[in-house]
């Protein structure tokens, strides 16, 4: 694995504070190209995995222009005056750092491109250290790359692909896997490149100083082919995988995840492509945001956005700026790569993300963040409830399955939050169900990919009975749209399921003084009145008792119908000729005991 040991290990770090700080408090100064981002994180037990957020900053300085001067063009110095912004700015973010008890030993200061090659970079660094007490680690550019790949690791559960991280004054590239907390990448760490959005903006602008429009053009061509050259020499370097490379080949090109505000801007800018001209994207968080490669290098299609749109969302006029120079360099990175890009995912995770997460233990890094943030929600049967609820799907086979996307983390999240909602009146309790991923409660969680939210906010929809008010229903039409039809049809499902149990146990606590409720599922051909060919029968056995005989087995025969009515033609996803599986629903009572 790549990445040097420049940054302490949480590990390393005492157990006590003083009195007021907490030892799980972790502030991080980024002292990146385009802004300076102070944050402070909570890493307790048991939300250690999302990285809490606890206080965010931004210092609007882009420490990149500050070094270059804008008439000839030529690298400076940081100015003096920029160096006592920054420094007073951190020392204002240290009485924060101690107003809400993070110990100073936790407090760090990481600088990356732009304070790394600045001409007086020992001066800016030496004033900080004077002002604050506080040693600045200046990450050197293969660690910068490393840092920003554990970022991107930390904003999924499992990444395969190329890593790239865009910042102001370089770029990082490098391969990563990571699977149940195990991440690796190149033993090359990462290839950097001075190809930073802002860098590159300068660098076009440069090319062109002096030229007329010809001399112009083929300044940029030859710089095109040698930025390509050094894209497919980096490829080579890093010695991606042969498994990876075989996939890509099949699957027509490499997934990337992408980082670094470079890149933010330009999904930001697909988001924005995407929620406009006719289509409305239902998520506007940029983490867990994928495109396919026929958006991401559309390139004329999102400077003509850039050109034109008189506001986008979360794109500043600096980003705006610099949005032709992010065109040349996916231009370039499609027709470089090897095997081309098969779709980009999008990231929140940087430097704050990246140092916090490699020094998790794997056993914490393996968690899934759906599951994590919705633990303190968790009522008392949580994990009862999720046994129920997989007993209710039907075993895998050769031949039928239900989609891969149902994971077990998924529905133990799912029952986590069962209940959440519920003490909420029933005009509302559906409609903010449906909200909680995107808006709602759940909406600052770190790491869960868009269709992950969709998912788990469509269950919980449904387990509220699935009625919306009209401006809700185009909303949970477009959440459907980020998945298939089959997993649409799961989660209605599963979401009616949901409400069965939410009726047979009212508080979430499941007493085992009552009957047990065993559900059980298999598939069976033939259900329908057409005798569709996929079929599904679901048998709910009851624990026979004398005290109650048949009262119970009333009442669900009563409340699984709805579960029944999702297998009926007119309610499969499309209409009658859509996905769907017919669904019968066997309530039966049995001595559980003697089995």
């Amino acid at each position: 694995m790549g990445g040097g040991d420049c940054i302490p290990a949480m590990g390393a770090q005492a157990t006590s504070s003083a009195p007021g700080q907490n030892v799980n408090l972790h502030a991080v100064v980024d002292l990146g190209s385009n802004g300076i981002r102070c944050s402070i994180s909570d890493l307790s037990p048991p939300s250690t995995r999302v990285i809490p957020t606890v206080h965010f900053h931004r210092v609007n300085i882009s420490l990149y222009e500050a070094q270059v001067d804008t008439d000839s063009g030529n690298r400076i110095p940081i100015p003096q005056h920029v160096i006592d912004r920054i420094v007073s700015a951190i020392a204002r973010f240290q009485i924060v750092c101690m107003q809400i008890g993070v110990p100073t030993r936790n407090i760090r200061i990481i600088a990356t491109e732009a304070t790394r090659t600045a001409i007086n970079a020992s001066e800016f660094i030496d004033a900080i250290h004077r002002k604050t007490g506080i040693s600045v680690q200046a990450l050197r550019k293969e660690e910068e790359g490393v840092i920003g790949a554990w970022g991107i690791a930390s904003s999924f559960s499992d990444v395969e692909g190329l890593a790239l991280d865009l910042g102001g004054g370089s770029m990082q590239m490098t391969w990563i896997t990571s699977h149940a907390g195990n991440v690796h990448m190149s033993s090359q760490g990462s290839v950097s490149f001075p190809y930073g959005a802002a860098a590159l903006t300068q660098k076009l602008a440069d090319l062109k100083r002096g030229k007329d429009k010809e001399a112009a053009d083929k300044a940029r061509e030859e710089f095109r082919k040698e930025m390509a050259d050094n894209f497919r020499s980096a490829f080579d370097t890093l010695e991606v995988p042969a498994r990876l490379v075989q996939k890509a080949r099949e699957q027509g090109g490499f997934p990337l995840y992408l980082s670094g505000g470079g890149f933010r801007g330009w999904g930001y800018l697909l988001l924005y492509l995407h929620q406009t001209k006719g289509r409305s994207y239902p998520i506007s968080i940029i983490n867990g945001y994928s495109a396919p490669k026929k958006d991401f290098a559309d390139t004329e299609t999102l400077k003509d956005v850039a050109e034109t749109a008189h506001e986008i969302f979360r794109v500043s006029d600096r980003r705006r700026k610099q949005v032709p120079s992010v065109a040349f360099l996916v231009n370039t990175l499609a027709e470089s790569l090897p095997h081309g890009i098969r779709e980009a995912h999008f990231c929140q995770g940087g430097v704050r993300e990246g140092v916090l997460f490699r020094e998790m233990l794997p056993v914490v890094r393996q968690q899934d963040p759906l599951e994590v943030a919705t633990a303190r929600y968790a009522p008392s049967s949580a994990q009862a409830l999720s046994s129920l609820l997989l007993s209710a799907l039907p075993r895998p086979c050769a031949s039928r399955s239900f989609p891969s996307s149902i994971t077990l983390h998924l529905i133990q999240a799912f029952a986590n939050v069962l209940y959440y909602h519920a003490t909420m009146s029933k005009e509302i309790s559906s409609s903010a169900a449906l909200y909680s991923t995107s808006t709602g409660i759940l909406a600052s969680t770190h790491g869960i990919p868009h269709s992950h939210r969709a998912l788990l906010a469509l269950m919980l929809q449904e387990r509220y009975g699935g009625e919306l008010p009209p401006r809700d229903m185009d909303f949970k039409s477009h959440l459907q749209g980020i998945l298939t039809p089959e997993e649409v049809w799961w989660t209605r499902y599963l979401g009616k399921l949901g409400l069965v149990l939410g009726q047979l146990y009212p508080t979430g606590s499941i007493d085992t003084s009552k009957p047990r409720v065993v559900p059980s599922a298999r598939w069976e051909d033939g259900l329908g009145k057409k005798g569709e060919k996929l079929g599904l029968h679901l048998t709910i056995t009851i624990q026979r008792v004398a005290y109650d005989p048949t009262h119970l087995k009333q009442e669900l025969e009563h409340d699984v119908r709805k579960v029944q009515k999702v297998g009926k033609r007119k309610n499969w996803i499309g209409g009658r000729d859509g996905w769907g599986i017919r669904v019968i629903v066997s309530v039966v009572e049995e001595d559980l005991l003697t089995k």
